[in-house]
This record gives C-alpha cells, structure tokens and sequence, in this order.
C-alpha cells in the first residue's frame, strides 16, 4: 500500500516542480511511485471544464458560486478514483500535485464566517465522504507569499488549457492571498500537514534546497 504525499501551495509556489523532483529523487532510491497532477484538465471531463471555468466561460471569479465551482474540481477527482486507487494499491509511493486542500482553498477563500464553515465541511463530506477518495498520509504546504508566487507565475510557460499568461485565479492578487490564508488555517488545524518556507530573509529559496527539505519531511513521516 503507498503512502500518500500531497504537495499543495497557492498558484506559482512550485507545487509542480517539486512533485516532480520528489518523484524523481524516490524512483532513484528504489521505491515505485506513480504521480498525480491535479487538475487533470485533458484527461477527465470535469478537467476540461476546469479549463473553461479558468478561461472566463461561466464568467467572472465573483460570478460563479464557489459550491458550483467546487463540484467541478471534485469531480475531476472522482473521474480519476479508480487510476488513483490502483496506483495506490501498486506502489510505494503516490505523489499529488494538488487534491481536496486545493479545492478547500479555493472555493472557501470566496467566503467569510458560517459560510466559509460550511463551505469546507461541504467540500470535505463531498470529496471524502460520498467519493471516498484515499486521505493524504502527509501533506506539504510550500508556503510562498502571492507577490513572490505572481512572480515566478509570469515565468510559466504556456498552459494546455489555456493561452492566457495567468488564468483566472493567478491573475487576482487578492484572491491569491485569501486563498494563502486559508491554506495556512488548514495547516495549523490537521496534524498530518508540514509547511515548508519558500522565502529566506525576503528571497526566494533555491529549488534544490526546498526539494531537499521535502525530501526530509517525506522521510521522517515514513520511518
């Protein structure tokens, strides 16, 4: 059975980058590990939507209620329960770029108070309860503050599901930042998340050095 590493941070901390490398760095110590990138935005049906949502197509941020939002980002991980599943049951390890906390983020960043409340139970119940999708054994927070994560967004090369230099999300720099609180809440309430510092004395830390402390943190939790 693997264990279940969960990469999250708000759009350009590096999520992407440092799943990849963690995948790498496991397959040359001898584990088997297989990873998952969520949104799959070519691969499932609610993916493609996501694209259409992050392109403007439903309308604006504000426009589209974050529970309707949510259901397509859930969905998109019910499509994939069964790969995801067997993949788990296959290898050492399973990496994800994003899972539930992405959608918890997102969505609940729209809201404040009893609603925001209700918005991440809802989420939780939707995602865990009636899907049933496998629970993280570890979650990783690349905690990159939004100025520093629009930065290094602006560097990204095109996207398949988009032609826009930021989507909807990474263009708005106030929703990025209520986004980064949220997941900040979500780390300090849930005993299986660690958060790893992506500025050192105001800088953005090098990849290596972030990948490593990654490394570390997998390696702890594992033993």
């Amino acid at each position: 059975m693997a264990f279940v590493v969960n990469i999250e941070g708000i759009d350009g901390s590096g999520k992407g980058t440092q799943a990849g490398l963690l995948c790498e760095r496991l397959a040359a110590a001898g584990a088997s590990v297989e990873l998952f990138s969520f949104p799959r935005y070519e691969q499932t049906l609610f993916g493609k939507s996501i694209g259409d949502f992050l392109n403007g197509r439903f309308g604006s941020l504000d426009q589209v209620s974050p529970f309707l939002a949510a259901l397509l980002y859930a969905g998109d991980r019910f499509e994939s329960r069964e790969l995801l599943q067997t993949a788990i049951s296959e290898n050492d390890y399973v990496v994800l770029d994003r899972f539930v906390a992405s959608n918890v983020a997102h969505q609940a960043s729209k809201a404040d108070g009893d609603e925001q409340r209700e918005l991440i139970d809802w989420i939780t119940k939707i995602e865990y309860g009636i899907y049933n999708l496998p629970r993280p054994d570890l979650t990783i927070l690349l905690n990159l503050p939004p100025s520093q994560a629009q930065e290094l967004i602006s560097r990204k090369s095109q996207r398949s599901y988009t032609t826009r230099a930021a989507d909807l999300q990474e263009a708005d720099a106030g929703y990025l930042a209520k986004v980064h609180q949220v997941y900040l809440q979500q780390a300090e309430t849930d005993r299986s998340w660690r958060v790893v510092e992506g500025l050192e004395r105001g800088e953005i830390r090098p990849i290596d050095e972030v990948a490593d402390e990654i490394w570390q943190l997998v390696s702890d939790a594992r033993a």
